[in-house]
């Protein structure tokens, strides 16, 4: 049996735990800070924090990974063009690694930064992704290396996964982001019911995540650009009128950057 498990680190990072119960062994997602993991370890005694995967190399992601790796002798993940400290296994897109026992498909993202990889477990009943910085709940990252054009396609490939894979990604920004979604699309009654709904979660104090792919393609924009709906309102705020999915998705993000 699996279990993911949310750390909070950080103002509003997540690290996930993946957790073999029965074995007894876990790994940890973008470990950005050591504390939390060791604290959870220190906690949940007999369990052996047996792999480290990364999905890139922002400081918020891998800060703890040196720490933890002395301490467990874990084994690091991470992509194959970005400097990850401590990485063992230098991964690159159509890779497929066993962690835990279970199989994961290495997909290349880049956008959010130029190396980013995500994590998909393709299992037919329950398929799941770790989507780091690329794909967050109702948004997508910034573009602090690669381009709109990167990232345009690097969420139509996640977007083509199927629509019930759970989306596991590393901030807690959703209700900003279902904010944006709001100002895109007033009219969208399942962006309306899902900032409600997420109100109501941060208000009690909870997670908003895991979210999902078929959540995602009703209510996140950057999903949406070949919407009519977002693509008028993306043109009326960037003054032309936009001719392509990818050329609204451009003006998506800089309309996000400074809003």
């Amino acid at each position: 049996m699996l279990k993911i498990e949310a750390l909070p680190a950080f103002t509003d990072n997540y690290i996930w735990m993946l957790q073999d119960v029965e074995r007894r062994v876990c790994a940890a997602v973008d470990p950005g800070d050591a504390g939390p993991v060791q604290a959870w370890l220190d906690a949940n005694s007999g369990w052996r924090l047996s792999d480290i995967l990364i999905t890139h190399h922002h400081h918020d992601h891998v800060g703890g990974v040196e720490q933890l790796k002395a301490r467990y002798d874990s084994t690091v993940y991470g992509p194959a063009t970005e400097r990850i400290p401590g990485r063992d296994n230098a991964l690159v897109d159509g890779q497929c690694i066993q962690i835990l026992g279970i199989e994961l498909q290495v997909i290349e993202v880049p956008g959010h930064t130029s190396g980013h990889i995500a994590y998909f477990h393709p299992d037919a009943d329950e398929p799941w992704l770790l989507s780091g910085d690329t794909l967050f709940a109702a948004g997508c990252g910034r573009l602090f290396e690669g381009t709109p054009a990167q990232m345009f396609t690097s969420l139509q490939r996640l977007a083509a996964l199927p629509a019930s894979t759970r989306v596991y990604c590393t901030h807690e920004y959703t209700l900003s982001n279902l904010r944006f979604a709001r100002a895109v699309e007033p009219d969208n009654h399942d962006i309306a019911r899902r900032f409600e709904k997420t109100t109501e979660l941060r208000n009690a104090g909870h997670i908003t995540l895991p979210s999902d792919l078929q959540t995602e393609l009703a209510t996140n924009p950057f999903l949406r650009s070949g919407e009519p709906s977002v693509a008028a309102a993306a043109s009326k705020k960037s003054g032309s009128q936009l001719d392509s999915p990818q050329a609204v998705f451009a003006a998506l993000r800089a309309w996000k950057d400074s809003f």
